[in-house]
């Protein structure tokens, strides 16, 4: 076998994540008939087909998954290296990355991350994304921390870690023009006052949904948002009351701008902390963390 050619592994690399040349070619920025002779020269020097042709996609091989597996843990290997010796010896500002899902409560974040910000000698990066996203970016070692407020399966994501960084049972907010009853009722007045909630693909929202369920009750739907910054803005201005955990809304709650009408502790918002298996871990990791233990996804 020949010299293995790195760039014709990317480009392998690519086009097997994409499954399909066109949109590799897209993404790499090179033209598709250029990208299908890189890919017949690496299957030329490794003596076999990487994909098959299946409708409009290509397929991998046994060989493919093979390489494809190897070819991840090359170029992880290296991006870990090049984040490693860009920090070696305090010689370089220190840097702490982290992806935060989109949905996760700005006030968490910056209390969780508080600490981190107020030292001088770092740097905190924070990406905003979706889960897979995120996962996939931290799997590739761009980013060194994950917080979400869901826990990622171990059978899902076998070499990530999900922490369980704190818990709070969720409530009913309301702005003070409202007008509701004397003694408010959960469940029984969400029939007749309207009610701002997460999205369906909220955990919070799962379980309201559930609780609902149960009680026999069909609530007054004014509003969804699958953002906290959203549902913030808008248990501020909609003539409804808002399910939210109190962190998100806490400067209001403290100023009276909003009133806590109920708590529910049957529901509660988790967050948590994901991270992977790293040689060369962030050191910064440790301190943030501390003593924390994983959870079962």
């Amino acid at each position: 076998m020949s010299q293995l050619n790195y760039h014709h592994l990317r480009y392998f690399l690519a086009i097997a994540r994409e499954g399909n040349l066109t949109r590799a070619a897209r993404r790499l920025k090179v033209s598709q008939s250029a990208l299908s002779i890189q890919l017949k020269k690496l299957e030329e020097s490794l003596d076999c087909s990487l994909f098959e042709r299946e409708h409009k996609s290509l397929m991998l091989t046994e060989e493919g998954r093979m390489v494809m597996s190897y070819a991840d843990s090359i170029f992880r290997s290296g991006e870990e290296m090049l984040a490693t010796l860009r920090n070696r010896g305090g010689r370089f500002r220190k840097v702490l990355r982290v992806g935060a899902v989109a949905t996760l409560s700005k006030n968490f974040q910056i209390g969780f991350l508080k600490e981190a910000l107020d030292d001088q000698e770092l740097e905190v990066v924070i990406y905003s994304a979706s889960i897979r996203e995120l996962i996939s970016q931290l799997k590739a070692h761009t980013i060194d921390l994950v917080l979400s407020n869901s826990s990622v399966p171990r059978e899902i994501e076998p070499t990530t870690r999900s922490i369980l960084l704190a818990e709070q049972s969720v409530s009913l907010v309301a702005g003070g023009e409202l007008a509701l009853p004397a003694k408010f009722k959960f469940p029984d007045d969400l029939e007749n006052v309207p009610v701002v909630l997460p999205s369906l693909e909220s955990g919070i929202r799962s379980s309201f949904d559930l609780l609902m369920e149960r009680a026999g009750m069909s609530p007054l739907i004014a509003a969804e948002a699958n953002d906290m910054a959203m549902l913030r803005l808008m248990a501020k201005e909609a003539k409804a009351v808002s399910l939210v955990p109190p962190i998100v809304v806490q400067d209001e709650l403290q100023s009276g701008e909003l009133i806590e009408i109920c708590k529910i502790p049957s529901v509660r918002e988790r967050f948590y902390a994901i991270t992977t298996k790293r040689r060369f871990p962030n050191p910064y990791l440790a301190r943030l963390l501390g003593n924390s233990e994983d959870v079962d996804g």
